[in-house]
This record gives C-alpha cells, sequence and structure tokens, in this order.
C-alpha cells in the first residue's frame, strides 16, 4: 500500500476490522451492482472498480493479507478443479507454448524497459523492475533494495494489474464470443457435496499453502493449492469445487484488495503515472497477442486461450477471467504460474548481473 508523503505506512499487514469491513462492504456493494447489470466478471470487476473509487477519493480501507491469503486458496482449489484426467495428453503442447511463454517474457521485458528509459524517463533501476509482467510484491522489495523508486514501482504494477484485469474481459465481449452469465453468483458445486469431497478440498485449502512455503514456490497461497486439487482432480479422486457462493466472496476479497492498494495515493500521482502505465500495458498485451497469433499456427492452440495465458494480469485474476470466459482454466493457470516463477527468480539475479557486467564498469569508466 503506498502513502502520498512518501512514507510507508506505520503497519500495513496490521489487522484493522472497521477498514476491513468497509473494504469488504463496498466490494460487496460494487460486486453486486455488476453482478445485476450482467457485466464480465462481476464480484471481482465490481469489487475492483468500486474499492478503486473509494480509494482515491480518500476512505481509508484495507484488506489485509491474512485474509486475502485464504482466500486466495478457495481460488486456488477451485483452479485445481479444471485440471482433468485427460489433461496429461495434451502435455507435449504445453511445453512449446510454456517455451513461448519465456520468450515472450523476456521480448515484452525489454520493450517496456526501452519505452520506460526513453518515453517515460524513469532511471534504469526504476524502468527494469517497472517493466516485469509479474511480480508486483518481489519486484518493489527488491528495486528498493537496488535503489529504484519503488513507489512508482509499486504503482506501476498495481495499475497494470488493474488495466490488464479490467480491460480484457470486456474486449472478449466486444470482439468475442464472450457472454456474461445472467446468473448472480459464479457456478460452482452444491453445497450439498458429500462430506468426503468436502474434505479433499478443505485439506487442499490448508497443506497447498505450507507445502509451497517449504519448496520455495512463488504465491504459495494460490499455487499450492492448485497443485494439491489439481492432483486430486487428474487422479480422479473427486470432481467437485468450492460452492457458488465461496467463489464470489473470494473474488470480492481479491477484487477488494486490488482496488486498496491505491489507497493514501494521491489521485495527480496516479494519473501521471497512469499515462505512462496505459503505454507500457499496451505493449505487453500487443506483444502477447502477437506471441499468440505466432504459436496458435505451431500448436493449434486458439490464439485467445493463449492471450489470456501470456497477458500480464495476477495469477488468480487472470485465471478467473479464463473461468468467467469459459476458457481453458488449467491451461491458464498453468502458464500464469511458470510466468510468476520466471519473474521472481530470474528478474532480481538477472539485473544483479547486469549490474556487474554493465553499470559497474561504466561507473568506473566516470
Amino acid at each position: 500500500m503506498l502513502s502520498n508523503t512518501g512514507a510507508r505506512p506505520k503497519s500495513p499487514t496490521a489487522f484493522n476490522l472497521p477498514q476491513l469491513l468497509l473494504a469488504l462492504i463496498i466490494g460487496t456493494i460494487g460486486g453486486a451492482v455488476f453482478a445485476y447489470f450482467q457485466l464480465p466478471l462481476p464480484w471481482m470487476l465490481g469489487a475492483m472498480t468500486f474499492t478503486t473509487i473509494a480509494s482515491l477519493a480518500g476512505l481509508q480501507m484495507q484488506v489485509q493479507r491474512r485474509i486475502r491469503m485464504p482466500m486466495s486458496a478457495v481460488i486456488g482449489v477451485m483452479l485445481g478443479a479444471a485440471f482433468t484426467p485427460d489433461l496429461i495428453d495434451r502435455l507435449a503442447t504445453w511445453s512449446v507454448t510454456i517455451f513461448g511463454l519465456f520468450i515472450y517474457v523476456l521480448v515484452a521485458c525489454s520493450l517496456v524497459m526501452i519505452y520506460l528509459r526513453k518515453v517515460a524517463r524513469y532511471d534504469l533501476q526504476t524502468a527494469y523492475f517497472s517493466s516485469s509482467p509479474g511480480g508486483l510484491s518481489e519486484m518493489t522489495l527488491v528495486g528498493a533494495e537496488m535503489g529504484a523508486d519503488e513507489r512508482v514501482i509499486g504503482l506501476s504494477h498495481a495499475l497494470r494489474i488493474l488495466l490488464v484485469v479490467m480491460a480484457l474481459p470486456f474486449l472478449f465481449q466486444l470482439f468475442g464470443d464472450y457472454v456474461p452469465t445472467d446468473s448472480m453468483l459464479p457456478p460452482g458445486s452444491s453445497m450439498n457435496m458429500p462430506l468426503t469431497d468436502w474434505g479433499l478440498l478443505i485439506a487442499c485449502a490448508i497443506i497447498g499453502a505450507p507445502l509451497a512455503k517449504m519448496l520455495r514456490i512463488p504465491a504459495p497461497f494460490l499455487v499450492g493449492p492448485v497443485i494439491l486439487s489439481g492432483a486430486i482432480h487428474i487422479a480422479g479422486i473427486t470432481n467437485q469445487g468450492p460452492p457458488g457462493f465461496l467463489i464470489a466472496a473470494a473474488q470480492v476479497v481479491i477484487g477488494g484488495s486490488v482496488g486498496c492498494r491505491f489507497v493514501g495515493v494521491a489521485v495527480k500521482e496516479v494519473l501521471r503515472t497512469m499515462i505512462v502505465a496505459f503505454g507500457s500495458t499496451a505493449i505487453l498485451l500487443l506483444s502477447a497477442v502477437a506471441g499468440s497469433m505466432i504459436l496458435q499456427q505451431i500448436t493449434d492452440v486458439p490464439w485467445h486461450v493463449l492471450v489470456l495465458a501470456f497477458a500480464p494480469g495476477g495469477l488468480a485474476e487472470m485465471s478467473l477471467v479464463a473461468l468467467a470466459i469459459g476458457s481453458d482454466v488449467a491451461f491458464v493457470a498453468t502458464h500464469h504460474i511458470f510466468r510468476i516463477a520466471m519473474v521472481v527468480i530470474l528478474a532480481p539475479s538477472a539485473f544483479r548481473l547486469f549490474n556487474k557486467i554493465w553499470l559497474v564498469p561504466k561507473k568506473q569508466q566516470l
């Protein structure tokens, strides 16, 4: 969370019940309004829109990490339910598209970095850590250690996620075959599912995060449950997922947490950074579309599915977009897990190497 004084909040993770309740109430109202008017991905986008507006209006709200993480586990279990037994037959194709994703990350990062240096006039460190298509928290923290402007990095990534997640569902509605559901709640399993299925899904949510943290997997609260839930669904042990109302609640929390990132940020600063973010986001999305068109010819995976798999939104957010649009959720979620891993693992190391080879000798010449 950013403040308009340039300083960090005293305790950004401190639990504040009134601020949490305010965020959830505003987010729920936004979700209900979007669902009533049958707008795309209503519970997440509605919550995101309403909390962003409220944040910029000066309301003090927050969705603490300890609230977002359990809801991320719910989304993870839901995404894992999309991993069906026939997935094994498609893994050969996925290896090609994951390699294509690696090339996309390199090319897109390079193009955005050039844009931020030449057009936005960011310093090298800030441009580098603002250009990555993922890793908001990691890039902000590591960038600050490397001498970059952490406020610009954090705001740039928050705006990237906001712009991508807001744009794609509407673009698919306008130019694709996506038709939002007329149901108020997203599809999900019945509350009356067998207790054994309830137990399996709850176990995936509870055990998945600690297991992923132990293995040092990025985004453990989301990825861990995805892996465990995917494993039991691929094995055919269960075909159930979380109920629709729980998925809606998780989407409100995810969307609200994105909107609350703008609490304390001056509107002028948001608008100034958003102008730059429009350009960088356009480069990332156009690169994703171009790469998708090429890979479609090689793999026969539809280009619009590849766009969702490459699009630089958050893992939870983009997977939910894929679910709402009816695309291959398992394919999209898996590629976003790899994208985040690539960015979080490789970007800091690559910058240290770049700094050692290029920046240090250049400074010595001066």
